[in-house]
């Protein structure tokens, strides 16, 4: 499908978008994890509080550093800065010779500060970010190991975590990859064997290593995460159904609104990857219909509240949700013309700008409480606080610029 034609005042507005997050990625964010969070002995740190007081005994988690691998080595592709490549081989070789199980495949869920495994539990979700990076890595690079080592673990999730019965993938395994008890990714989430987090970024992962890998295995669970997002994921009010048991039933009453914008462009993604023009016409709807439904927690002057649980609603909003609302909004302008899009992501930026950006030390605060508090009391960088979702949408709204 060809993307529509834009009007000179969007291009104008879009190309301006693209000047101030170029400047946001390369001057805060990147310069922030490249100052403070980098270890003399060549590892990293896994903590900055939300007072910026650095916490050199903090467990380092395999999310974060295979979400700075992402986001240096797709800065490196996009900008071409050794300092950016420096930063992705270091966090690829912490992965290679400290996260990844030799003896069982996969990776650890965390380090100790020293470096040595210290929760060995292998968390899909985690594994996925894994290769997601690594993939990402080969691709800006052509870096052979990263990608023998996403092999690996393609091959490790297919083998330990994919239900041949049922279809999908499980939360969470032992180090021997037998069953866990608590599957649960975070304290936040419910105990269930199936989540849509965790097939999002497996969707994630698997379009990326797509890009580099054209394997036919990999086409096929491509694929099939598509269409498991269509059928099984996808509720009838176009909100993404959080929490499943082993036979896809759900039974909580969750609506996410950060998680249904960010799928609305990522399975958008996947379907550009695969290429297949029978897919593709069904995005035409279902990328719509699902950034629709996140709409019902924006507002162009509040940005994106986080959730609704039940009647209760959460209106902090969080750096990582405003950061996924202005590429999703960008990628309805990019692909489907909408002017509201546009406008959408316009003045979510602008939120992020006046309330989101810590302007005095740099990356981007917590969240943004309903009062109108800035939230200290979360990190600042740490196991869930990453260059990756701000550093994303920087990027993704550099690189479609730059096509046009």
């Amino acid at each position: 499908m060809e993307k529509p034609q834009k009007t000179p005042a969007e291009l104008f507005a879009a190309q301006a978008l693209a000047s101030q997050v170029k400047k946001e990625l390369t001057e805060n964010i990147l310069p922030y994890w490249m100052e403070k969070m980098i270890r003399p002995d060549g590892g990293v740190y896994g903590r900055i509080d939300g007072n910026e007081h650095l916490d050199q005994s903090a467990p380092v988690g395999n999310i974060m550093v295979a979400r700075m691998l992402w986001t240096f080595a797709s800065a490196y592709r996009l900008l071409g800065r050794q300092e950016y490549l420096d930063m992705a081989l270091r966090a690829k070789e912490l992965i290679i010779n400290n996260f990844y199980d030799s003896e069982f495949g996969g990776t650890y869920w965390s380090l100790a500060s020293d470096g040595n495994p210290s929760d060995t539990k292998k968390q899909i979700y985690a594994i996925a970010f894994t290769i997601y990076g690594l993939a990402e890595l080969n691709r800006a690079t052509g870096d052979g190991q990263a990608l023998e080592y996403a092999i690996k673990l393609f091959n490790s999730i297919e083998e330990h975590s994919f239900d041949t019965a049922k279809d999908g993938y499980f939360e969470a395994f032992t180090k021997q990859w037998e069953p866990i008890e608590d599957m649960r990714l975070s304290d936040k989430d419910a105990n269930e064997s199936k989540t849509m987090n965790t097939h999002l970024h497996v969707l994630e992962a698997y379009t990326c290593l797509y890009r580099v890998w054209n394997n036919s295995l990999l086409e096929q669970r491509l694929r099939g995460l598509i269409a498991i997002f269509e059928e099984k994921i996808l509720g009838s009010d176009g909100h993404l159904k959080l929490f499943f048991d082993d036979d896809w039933n759900c039974n909580y009453d969750i609506f996410s609104y950060g998680h249904d914008i960010e799928a609305s462009w990522l399975i958008h993604e996947a379907a550009l990857v695969l290429g297949d023009p029978v897919v593709l016409a069904r995005m035409d709807t279902l990328v719509t219909r699902i950034a629709g439904a996140a709409s019902e927690g924006f507002s162009q002057k509040d940005g994106m509240i986080y959730e609704r649980v039940g009647e209760e609603t959460d209106r902090d909003r969080h750096w990582w949700v405003q950061a996924e609302t202005v590429v999703g909004y960008f990628n309805l302008w990019d692909h489907f013309g909408s002017q509201e899009g546009l406008e959408n992501a316009l003045m979510c930026w602008e939120f992020i700008k006046a309330h989101i950006i810590d302007k005095e030390n740099g990356e981007w605060f917590w969240s943004l409480r309903a009062d109108g508090s800035v939230n200290r009391d979360d990190d600042k960088a740490g196991f869930w606080k990453c260059p990756y979702h701000n550093g994303r949408m920087c990027m993704e709204i550099i690189e479609r610029t730059a096509k046009r």
